[in-house]
């Protein structure tokens, strides 16, 4: 059962891959999203019988990879509470994003190229998450990042769509430095990369220092934080968070299922799977809390002026993902993957929804384009609110039970930990911010009226909170792609009357809808409250001193019902601002332009490194290219020795004139040279 949830992904990408043209789109469809669902079927089974029944620890090995000394790697598949659980949020998600994407993706021409990639990804995550070894996890950690680049230019004709996935795998690989760092530290710590050597070693690793730049520094910091280095890039943490934004130029089931549920969630799963080592280097776990909870912050901030629809969406997952972090920062492992766990859920649905309004709107994004409509698209409506309300923690909703939990649980932490309080702070300000932006969303797209065109005030420069876009975007409308009916011109909209998606694609924004609502509240028990021995036994590991899900439970009123609060103020703030009071925006995003424009431009972020590292690269790559390979290189070797070849015959073809008296001429001065020769040096 454990090799068909992973590898009937993958059979579902060679069928489709391989005879996708012979088969047509909706065979193609067909094959991959029937696999997916059993798939997922089995997942369920799996997780109701590891984390609830109890089944031991049970690690199958397919085959043995390669062997070099005292390495050994096996393809192994490690399935436990933990695996359990991500196998549920890949599979359903994905299953469920390949049956929207029947709908959503009906038009394109290339369907089945599509569905293989989806199941690829799939594949590779899959690969990620039951691996038994580090060597395995990389390889799956690769492979996501493989699937991420082809699914994010999928629409290649795109220059736009082109950059994006290039941008996201350049700055993934430079995390991804990081974590091949981390498992070589491991095998010169350990001789291991498998992980049930590596957790039993790991207590004896506690206070071990090494030698690196001239100085002895703690062997498991070292070693967690180049681990954690390949965690902020895979889900995009401050500093190498500029990927995630601009992965929205993939269709928007892509961003549904990589920039949701599975592949920035990577990050969270990795930490939490090494939890052994990290509870090791406390310093470490410093670093994650103030990374994550910076996160947290920076990105709900950037998230409050942003109009395409989408990239609201995508902000607030990186603002999500800093929670998370947070979370393992402090030691609460079981909280992180929580979190994770009912986010795919609401995130998802989110992301669909937006979907479904993209569609109904004939593929606009921009917010202030649309309004009004509840009334056209009422299910779709219905469904962003379930998601919004789960995002911002309203009572008994998913994010409720998941997130503030590590609110409460970041302020126990703060009496034995500054960072704690910076996390708490953080994260608290952050569900104000998220409340604000998500219910902006909502008002900004459901409610009002829907304007012809952009606000004049965005010619000047100035939104209302939101990105100032001409009307004409040369670099959106450069090529059109096949299933993008939207015309860059404003006021296209206007000539079709919005309206519901389809049932295959409303179906699975009903699922995803139940799981934000019901998930925290059916699982709470088990993840992080009375059952949590029982349910994490043998998955989690957390050192005798960490009592911090004990300690939540002891918190005062603010650190209780703060997050609540804040979601509160968040969304009396955006009812007043875009309801009540129409064109405060406005008078906001004047008032303070500088601040604005900060936001606005993502904190600078993209200039700053296109600054730092962009153009110093592309200065040093045409140096090393057109200097040191063209002048040099080819220059004075193979090009240079052409060079001097053709000058010589260039003169010696000037001896051939084809005048007869010229070569009897040559031929009298070459017996006088012979001649001369043998009389001179020829006798002896």
């Amino acid at each position: 059962m454990y090799t068909a949830i992973v590898f009937l992904p993958l059979l579902g990408f060679l069928i489709v891959g391989l005879f996708g043209r012979q088969l047509g789109p909706r065979p193609s469809e067909l094959v991959t999203t029937g696999l997916l669902f059993v798939s997922a079927v089995l997942a369920w089974v799996t997780f109701i019988s590891v984390g609830y029944g109890h089944v031991p620890l049970n690690v199958p090995v397919i085959a043995n990879w390669m062997t070099s000394g005292t390495l050994r790697v096996d393809w192994a598949l490690r399935v436990d509470t933990l695996t359990s659980v991500m196998l549920v949020v890949v599979t359903t998600v994905s299953a469920l994003v390949h049956l929207y994407s029947i709908g959503y993706m009906h038009e394109d021409p290339a369907r089945p190229r599509f569905f293989a990639y989806l199941s690829l990804f799939t594949f590779a995550m899959l690969m990620l998450v039951t691996a038994d070894n580090l060597v395995q996890m990389f390889f799956g950690w690769e492979g996501v990042g493989l699937a991420s680049y082809l699914l994010i230019g999928f629409w290649y004709e795109k220059p736009s769509a082109n950059a994006a996935a290039i941008k996201a795998f350049v700055v993934n690989r430079v995390g991804d430095f990081g974590f091949a760092l981390g498992i070589f530290m491991i095998f010169a710590l350990t001789g291991s990369v498998g992980f049930d050597q590596i957790f039993a070693a790991a207590p004896g690793l506690a206070n071990k220092t090494i030698h690196v730049f001239g100085m002895n520094a703690d062997a498991m910091t070292i070693t967690c934080l180049l681990l954690f280095m390949g965690a902020m890039g895979k889900s995009a943490q401050f500093l190498l968070h500029t990927w995630l934004p601009d992965a929205m130029e993939g269709p928007t089931p892509v961003s549904a299922l990589i920039h949701a549920a599975t592949m920035v969630t990577a990050g969270v799963f990795m930490v939490a799977r090494l939890s052994p080592l990290f509870e090791q280097a406390p310093a470490a776990l410093t670093v994650v809390t103030i990374v994550g909870a910076t996160t947290a912050f920076f990105a709900a901030t950037v998230g409050l002026v942003q109009n395409d629809i989408k990239r609201v969406i995508a902000y607030s997952t990186c603002s999500q993902l800093g929670y998370m972090f947070v979370a393992l920062g402090i030691g609460g492992y079981s909280l992180a993957i929580f979190h994770l766990f009912t986010h795919a859920f609401f995130k998802a649905l989110l992301f669909l929804g937006a979907g479904s309004v993209i569609h109904a709107m004939h593929h606009e994004q921009d917010m202030r384009r649309m309004g009004g409509l509840r009334k056209d698209i009422p299910f779709t409506f219905w469904m962003m609110t379930i998601g919004t309300l789960a995002l911002t923690g309203f009572p008994l909703t998913a994010g409720y039970f998941s997130k503030d939990a590590i609110i409460e649980a970041s302020y126990a932490a703060s009496a034995h930990s500054s960072a704690a309080v910076y996390g708490f702070l953080m994260t608290m300000i952050a569900a104000g911010l998220t409340s604000f932006y998500s219910w902006r969303l909502v008002f900004m797209t459901f409610f009002g009226h829907r304007a012809p065109a952009v606000d004049s005030h965005a010619a000047h420069g100035i939104d209302e909170l939101g990105a100032a876009a001409p009307a004409h975007d040369p670099k959106h409308a450069a090529v059109r792609h096949p299933n993008d009916h939207s015309q860059t011109h404003h006021g296209h909209a206007d000539h079709h009357a919005p309206h519901e998606s389809p049932l295959v694609m409303l179906v699975p924004l009903g699922v995803l809808a139940a799981g934000a609502l019901l998930a925290g509240l059916v699982f709470s028990g088990h993840f992080i409250g009375h059952a949590y021995d029982e349910f994490w036994k043998g998955s989690l590991f957390t050192s005798a001193n960490n009592h911090i899900l004990h300690e939540m439970h002891d918190v005062p009123f603010i650190a209780e019902y703060g997050a609540t609060i804040m979601m509160a103020l968040g969304f009396l703030g955006a009812l007043y601002v875009y309801i009540l009071a129409p064109g405060t925006a406005q008078r906001i995003a004047e008032r303070h332009g500088l601040l604005y424009r900060f936001l606005l431009n993502k904190w600078y972020f993209d200039e700053l490194y296109d600054f730092l590292f962009v153009r110093p690269a592309f200065w040093l790559g045409r140096l090393f290219w057109k200097g040191g390979d063209g002048r040099i290189i080819d220059g004075l070797g193979p090009d240079g020795i052409s060079a001097r070849v053709v000058d010589v015959t260039n003169r010696v073809v000037k001896l051939q004139t084809g005048y007869v008296y010229h070569y009897a001429f040559a031929m009298l001065i070459g017996v006088a040279a012979f001649i001369t020769w043998y009389l001179v040096g020829g006798v002896r």
